[in-house]
């Protein structure tokens, strides 16, 4: 009986559980959809670039795992609050308090089952889908990729059904430990409001100093490094939590006492609300604002780490390729890119090494990336000026300047040759040299991206001809093309982590605010109800709560936001312009935040100003 009057109570309230619903299925998919790529092994073997960039997906299970359980316990408390008044009214028609904690603990455990079953379908698309555009970024084969993946499902299922069922004990637990009066009367418990002088005064000075050390790391994170990022994750942590527990309401208490505004209207209703409940949404307003933080900053860290692959790849190279003995096809490749300069480098090489004819590097110096190590700027490109001695001199031998451009912008290292010395010569030394004469050329195009094919091309055939020097498989050559490629493959999985953490925390980061604001709702019924008796009209009630909710869902949006925009610059040191497109993540999240918030105020509307009034 009581089963049958909980699947009741559930189809009425199918609206309110709908949206738990979508968040829990988004978690799950998200989570198995990183599971599968990080744990398909002939999908892996058969991609040695997919490889290098597994733990990301598996840091991403990690990190998602994390903010799951804490989304699923504001969500499941959410659930229990809906449901407290009716089952004391079960208990109160005679049903045994361990039955009504049976049905409870039933309740919780059936949602997230639902959500587990539809989440695992949808990540088996996503899986399969996110997929193909790696496969479509990297141009690499999708062989042995399994969508359907048992070791990724058993992963997924295991985790997901553990943490219901420890969410499930912990609501029923809750259900046993209130009496029937306490359950009846639940909603109508109120929060006092604690606003006191000196502890507050102590506790926004502190919030701001622990703050601006976090923004201070944050900002000079390569100087800190690791100390700089723990120091910024605990002080701005703290400093967030502060300033909601004390900062926020002494100014919303400040607000209420200007005459000028909280006269006009019905403003005086809606900051009494606000005060009111601020007491016990500082936690939450806190906990979102470091969510938003976490979802906005992971999409604006993936998103711009991808739009910096070119720039990080030319931090190194002042030339777009090197090319040691041009082949025809490589010719036709030249031939179809604009071309903004070319030179052309000498060298005969035999069993004791390679030798360079100095005057061909004299007569058109190489350009070479000028290191800073004390900036974190794109280093500029010049040309080596550094004098070469007139002797023959071995490639370690020579100026800073000269091994760097022999070594890394012609790629005469060992990847190339092998263990081969490298020496620079005069004339009459190079011709001593018994052995056919060959050259490299160091290329320069107008754009590197949009050669892309004719680079890849000229790639694998420098690949074959480091494997004819070396004797085993060569995947990428040194240089600009093999930086890219190896870049780009991070950046594809980094930026697919990022926007699905960061969509995932969003939608999670929403969803505990509208949680709690709902879970409040019926507290405030009887305030509505008066204000209709005594002649507010609805429309002007309507007005109160967007004002309302709008404020207490931008209060966490504009900390978490200015975490943020201070927050990218940890990555100054690693992507070389960290603010790159940063409307794409901001404009995603604005779209999620605004749907919530819409959603938010329909459904507490329907709460408090039922279609009756």
């Amino acid at each position: 009986m009581l089963v049958k009057l909980s699947l009741s109570s559930m189809r009425k309230m199918f609206k309110d559980y709908l949206v738990l619903l979508f968040g829990l299925t988004i978690s799950i998919s998200i989570f198995y959809m990183f599971e599968t790529l990080a744990q398909n092994k002939t999908f892996i073997e058969a991609n040695a670039m997919i490889s290098s960039i597994v733990f990301i997906f598996h840091v991403g299970t990690f990190i998602l795992g994390a903010i799951t359980v804490l989304y699923i316990f504001y969500a499941t408390s959410f659930m229990l609050t809906l449901r407290q008044k009716e089952m004391g009214m079960y208990m109160t028609l005679g049903a045994k308090k361990p039955k009504v904690t049976q049905l409870m603990f039933f309740e919780t455990f059936f949602i997230g089952i639902v959500s587990l079953f539809i989440g695992l379908i949808v990540g088996v698309g996503l899986a399969r889908g996110i997929a193909e555009l790696f496969m479509w970024q990297l141009d690499f084969s999708g062989e042995g990729f399994e969508a359907f993946y048992p070791s990724s499902m058993i992963t997924t299922i295991l985790f997901y059904t553990a943490l219901f069922f420890l969410t499930s004990i912990v609501n029923a637990w809750k259900i046993s430990r209130k009496s029937v009066l306490g359950l009846l009367h639940a909603d109508h418990k109120q929060d006092q409001v604690k606003v006191k002088g000196k502890k507050t005064i102590f506790g926004v000075i502190f919030a701001i100093i622990l703050i601006g050390a976090g923004y201070y790391s944050m900002i000079n994170i390569a100087k800190l490094e690791q100390l700089g990022v723990i120091l910024a994750a605990v002080t701005i942590t703290v400093g967030t939590y502060l300033v909601f527990i004390s900062l926020l309401p002494y100014v919303v208490k400040k607000i209420k006492e200007n005459r000028a505004l909280n006269e006009k209207g019905i403003n005086s209703f809606t900051l009494g609300q606000l005060r009111f409940r601020m007491q016990s949404l500082t936690k939450v307003l806190g906990t979102v604002a470091m969510l938003v933080a976490l979802g906005l900053g992971a999409m604006t860290a993936g998103i711009s780490f991808y739009h910096n692959v070119e720039l990080q790849a030319s931090a190194f190279y002042a030339n777009d390729v090197a090319i040691h003995q041009p082949t025809a096809e490589d010719n036709e490749a030249l031939e179809e890119m604009n071309i903004t300069e070319k030179n052309t480098y000498h060298y005969k090489i035999n069993e004791q090494g390679i030798y360079f004819l100095k005057d061909d590097l004299l007569e058109n110096p190489p350009m070479i990336k000028q290191m800073n190590q004390a900036s974190l700027e794109l280093p500029e490109s010049a040309r080596v000026s550094d004098p070469l001695p007139d002797e023959k001199y071995a490639m370690q031998d020579l100026p800073d300047q000269w091994s760097t451009a022999l070594s890394m912008e012609m790629n005469t290292g060992s990847q190339m040759f092998d263990d081969k010395e490298v020496y620079v010569v005069d004339a009459a030394n190079y011709q001593s040299v018994n052995t056919d004469e060959t050259f490299v050329v160091l290329v320069q195009v107008d754009d590197f991206t949009e050669y892309l094919p004719q680079l890849k091309k000229i790639s694998q055939n420098q690949s074959e001809l480091a494997e004819s020097y070396r004797g085993e498989t060569v995947e990428n050559v040194q240089g600009k093309y093999g930086n890219y490629v190896a870049f780009k493959a991070i950046a594809s999985g980094t930026i697919f982590m990022g926007l699905f953490l960061g969509i995932a925390f969003l939608m999670m980061m929403a969803s505990v605010l509208m949680f709690k604001l709902l879970s409040t709702a019926t507290t405030d019924t009887h305030r509505y109800s008066m204000l209709r008796k005594i002649g507010v009209r609805k429309s002007l009630l309507v007005k109160s709560i967007y004002r309302e909710l709008f404020l207490l869902f931008l209060f966490p949006a504009l900390a978490g936001l200015v975490h943020v925009l201070v927050g990218m610059q940890m990555f100054s040191f690693i992507i070389i312009e960290p603010y790159t497109k940063i409307w794409i993540p901001i404009s995603i999240f604005l779209v999620i935040y605004g749907l919530y918030y819409w959603i938010t105020v329909q459904m507490y509307k329907r709460i408090v100003l039922p279609s009756r009034y």
